[in-house]
């Protein structure tokens, strides 16, 4: 219970170091005063052989100032103020001019330095001030982040995926961290509680290179640090608005809203709040409060001619964010916490799309429902040799991802007499109801060594899982309806339901029928322990030894081959970081180490819902077992669950289709395109050899200098490998001829297409693929058999250049980066396949989230007293493109005749245009320049401000360098020269206003 990371209380340090200015050495045995008037503490310690004075257990509540006391040795006292984020020893050194004899001899030898002097973590900051002048939108901290070096928008794998990427990876594989304490949604990775602006005091992104006390994920590490109360009660009531047209500019493609869904030129955002912070006992005990809502408003078209129908419909989306925090300074060493937050987010699917043609009724419309609860307890003590800190949470999250609005009965889709769907109704036609319960504790504790500093800590977290999936247990239709029932129906107008359409008694094509609607799951342990010396060797270089070693439940859920205990075990990461101080004004860092990521719960429970144990299944997987695919000795029953499992039973019209209960028969005999089971070999945990070298310069007071060098090799990666693959193909590309082409596409429909294209040797069928397959097909079994293995590989390089100026006196600010860097992969999701016969080898290329060129350029601007102008600029080269088939040349995109799989709804990763590797194309760049306005006036005894913010300022159309699905992106073209298709863009001009009185 000794071993926990600073990373997991919500305490935090403050090192000083004190140079001579004369000399240049350290200015040892000089007393050292550490106050903060808004928590009423001060403290005085002196400076070490070293010159330096180091204290732990600090809150991050308020401003510290650090003075160095004069004496008789030096000019005057020098005064430096600091605020303190969540989980990190900020660095301050103060450069202290001599007396001789009452005279000073140096001249300019006063000053203060901000550097990174204690470690070699390579991350980025922005504070609370900062984000309230930048233009963000709805108040949305995580998208904020790419304005830091690292982190570009993510193109996700759903909607609701997050917003950011770092260093190009998969935005689910990063950890988020409230206070360090776990914020992750666990099922697949995202934020658990969307921390709002209001409960934001920082937001800190590491990128590389970071304390042992950090972990579970093999790339970045979001954490957020929440504010305090302190002795001065302080707080805002805001309100703000998106009006949408006619401000917006118009755009033929959709935006999204703050959970990424798609949205309309009609979209209205508004939203009010207030924070509120004080003492409750003043020197004591303090108290900070968040509450924040805000209302979406959106119309949709329902359009279905063939019922005579075109009408809107309108959604209304809500988040109700609240948050509390209390901090109780106990005794002068002892500090005790609490924290609470609470979110409530809904997204309305009321029926109906952003254009024409979407024919879905409000009948079979759905709520999409996440509801989180953080409840959190600290405690800290800081003494003069042992400092520790701990914490205890306890989180719940519920993800409803389709709560119909009408919770029983059948979907119906209704199609026209010449096969096109006019019209969806009744159920959504699928459940995802998903519940995860997480109780997470935490403990480090610290010994001061003379020029060592040694911690240990220990951080746990159990989590219980439970998911409710599948599809529509009443069944789901598609009927064929003639064109006197289409005119019958039409007076129904938008109330048109399932059972108005099955009472027609229509002819049916298709009917299925969810046998196994139930909830299901598992558990899954997380535990790391660690240890860290950081060894002062001399005044100038400090070393950090770590090794840190994690544990993940998840990656042993079946033993070895279902034989017994087989988690990964040996997840030993060791971590050396180098700080050189050349002078006061610079350092050096050099940082090596392994780093070890977590399974997302998806990985399991796709492997639990998607599973069958029909006798069918069973011998399939007996005949793998049989010739060595699976391996010899794995226990079938280990690997398999009766999970989810739809059936399409045959019937000619409505009224002689079979019941749900009376399909129940059909359970052992249904044919399955896909299933999937349990790896029988095991999961190991990602990892990731990383690499940073870099330079820090203060050029003086305001104006900070960098660069950083960042490698990192990641080995592990989930992706999907299919036992029943059959053997590759390879396309004749001499039959691909501009002649060839022209002849396939004058075929009169795909039909014919693609019995040429199989003639010319450019696609081979379905029943052909089959018959390559290790083992047939059998009633009851599945085409596909896949599994989820830990054999991706990732690889990282890139060079970043910083230059940053924060406010003094004078009336500007900026913050400027620079990266170059390229990022390869060969899977860029858990649901990413092969392309052809497991052939990872052809996968090797550009990630989803590349970016060879990326600027950001932020500025501010003071011209006058309560005025500040904030100018944001990002301008990034283009995402890579993956170049498919076209339907229209070959009959279809499946031109191996391996089928689709179920991952292929979300990477989008079908088959690719014969002789085109992976992501081999670019799209262009993006250019988007954001303008913020904020005029403060006084009055009552605190201030009003009026804001105003405009985002793409010119309008650019960019077709990438925005936060997007796959699926939905421009990422997605038809190879072989075919034009391009704009599918979707940034968002254009819009415009958000507010007013708010903060006191």
């Amino acid at each position: 219970m000794l071993a926990a990371s600073p990373a997991m209380g919500q305490q935090t340090g403050v090192q000083i170091a004190l140079v001579d200015g004369a000399t240049n050495q350290p200015a040892t045995n000089v007393e050292v005063r550490i106050d903060n008037e808004a928590i009423g503490f001060s403290r005085i310690e002196r400076s070490d052989e070293q010159g330096f004075v180091r204290v732990e257990g600090l809150t991050t509540a308020g401003t510290w100032r650090v003075t160095a006391l004069a004496g008789d040795r030096y000019e005057q006292d020098q005064a430096a103020s600091i605020e303190l984020r969540a989980n990190f020893i900020s660095s301050v050194t103060l450069r202290l001019a001599p007396l001789n004899g009452g005279t000073i001899v140096v001249t300019g030898a006063r000053g203060i330095t901000r550097l990174n002097t204690v470690n070699a973590e390579v991350s980025a900051s922005i504070g609370r001030n900062e984000l309230a002048a930048l233009p963000i939108e709805g108040r949305d901290v995580l998208g904020s982040l790419v304005r830091l070096p690292n982190v570009v928008a993510s193109t996700g794998f759903f909607p609701e995926a997050p917003a950011i990427s770092i260093n190009g990876s998969n935005g689910l594989d990063t950890n988020y961290l409230l206070d360090g304490l776990d914020n992750n949604e666990n099922f697949l990775g995202g934020l658990k509680f969307p921390v709002p602006l209001g409960f934001t005091r920082d937001v800190t992104v590491l990128a590389n290179s970071y304390s042992a006390a950090f972990g579970r994920t093999a790339n970045g590490v979001v954490n957020y640090t929440s504010p305090s109360g302190t002795n001065t009660v302080e707080g805002d009531v805001y309100a703000l608005v998106r009006p949408g047209r006619p401000f917006d500019a118009r755009s033929p493609f959709p935006r999204r809203d703050l959970s990424g869904n798609a949205v309309g030129e009609s979209f209205e955002r508004y939203q009010a709040g207030f924070s509120i912070g004080g003492p409750i006992v003043r020197d004591r005990t303090f108290f900070y409060a968040n509450l924040e809502y805000t209302h979406d408003s959106n119309r949709q078209l329902v359009d279905a001619p063939a019922l005579g129908i075109t009408d809107t419909v309108t959604g209304n989306n809500s988040f109700t964010l609240g948050s509390v925090r209390i901090d109780h300074r106990l005794t002068d060493q002892w500090t005790l916490g609490l924290r609470a937050s609470a979110g409530r987010v809904s997204i309305d699917r009321p029926g109906g799309g952003l254009g024409g043609g979407n024919v879905t009724f409000p009948s079979a419309g759905s709520d999409q429902n996440r509801f989180s609860t953080l409840i959190a307890a600290t405690a800290s003590f800081s003494g003069d040799l042992w400092s520790y800190d701990g914490a205890l949470q306890f989180s719940r999250f519920r993800w409803d991802y389709a709560n119909p609005k009408e919770p029983t009965g059948p979907q119906v889709a209704v199609r026209d007499p010449s096969g096109l769907t006019v019209a969806v109704v009744g159920h959504p036609g699928f459940l995802f109801n998903s519940l995860e319960k997480s109780w997470q504790t935490t403990h480090r504790l610290q010994r001061q060594a003379g020029s060592h500093r040694f911690s240990f800590g220990m951080d746990l977290i159990r989590s219980d899982f439970a998911l409710l999936g599948g599809g529509n247990p009443d069944g789901n239709f598609t009927v064929d309806l003639t064109a006197a029932q289409l005119a019958g129906l039409s007076s129904q107008g938008l109330d048109l339901t399932a059972g108005q359409v099955l009472a027609l008694n229509p002819v049916v094509a298709n009917y299925s029928v969810e046998l196994r609607p139930q909830s299901f799951g598992t558990g899954q342990t997380q535990l790391a322990l660690y240890v860290e010396d950081e060894w002062q060797i001399n005044p100038r270089l400090t070393a950090t030894l770590g090794l840190r070693w994690d544990y993940d439940s998840l990656t042993g859920i079946v033993g070895r081959r279902g034989q017994g205990p087989g988690a990964d075990h040996d997840n030993f990461a060791p971590r050396f970081a180098l700080n050189y101080r050349p002078d006061a004004r610079s350092t050096l860092r050099f940082g090596a180490g392994l780093f070890y990521g977590k399974l997302s719960y998806a990985v399991i429970s796709d492997a639990l819902q998607r599973n069958t144990t029909s006798s069918g299944f069973m011998s399939q997987l007996a005949s793998l077992r049989t010739l060595g695919i699976l391996p010899s000795g794995t226990d079938l029953n280990a690997v398999t669950f009766d999970g989810n499992l739809t059936v399409s039973p045959a019937c000619a019209v409505a009224a002689s289709c079979p019941s749900p209960q009376q399909v129940q028969a059909l359970r052992d005999t249904a044919t399955l395109g896909e299933a999937r089971i349990l790896n029988p070999d095991g999961y190991d945990s990602p990892w990731s050899l990383q690499l940073s070298a870099g330079y820090q310069y203060q050029a003086n007071d305001t104006i900070t200098l960098s660069a950083d060098l960042i490698y990192s090799r990641s080995h592990n990666l989930v992706r999907l490998r299919d036992l029943n693959a059959p053997a590759a193909f390879i396309p004749n590309l001499a039959n691909l001829t501009a002649a060839n082409i022209a002849l396939l596409r004058a075929q009169a429909d795909n039909g014919a297409r693609l019995a040429l294209a199989r003639a010319l040797g450019l696609v081979r069928s379905q029943p052909d693929a089959d018959a390559t397959r290790p083992v047939a097909l059998v009633a009851g079994g599945a085409r596909q058999i896949t599994l989820s293995e830990t054999a991706g590989q990732a690889e990282y390089r890139a060079l970043v250049l910083q230059a940053n100026k924060v406010r003094s006196t004078d009336s500007y600010a900026f913050r400027l980066s620079y990266t170059l860097s390229s990022l390869r992969n060969d899977t860029d999701d858990i649901n990413f396949r092969a392309a052809n016969a497991n052939d990872f080898s052809t996968e090797w290329g550009p990630s989803a989230n590349d970016r060879r060129h990326l600027v950001s350029a932020v500025g501010y601007l003071y011209p006058v007293d309560g005025l500040t102008l904030s100018v944001a600029g990002l301008f990034q080269s283009g995402q890579p493109v993956n170049l498919v088939p076209d339907a229209r040349i070959f009959g279809t995109q499946d031109l191996n005749g391996d089928g689709a799989s179920f991952g292929e709804n979300f990477v989008g990763n079908s088959d690719r245009y014969p002789g085109s590797r992976r992501n081999a194309a670019r799209l262009p760049w993006s250019a988007t320049v954001d303008l913020g306005l904020r005029y403060a006036i006084p009055g009552f005894g605190g201030r009003f401000e009026l804001s105003a913010d405009v985002f793409n300022l010119f309008n650019a159309n960019n077709e990438s360098g925005f936060a997007n699905a796959a699926t939905t992106s421009n990422q997605i073209q038809f190879g072989g020269g075919a034009p391009f298709v704009q599918r979707n863009a940034g968002p254009p001009r819009q415009f958000q206003f507010g007013a708010a009185y903060r006191f």
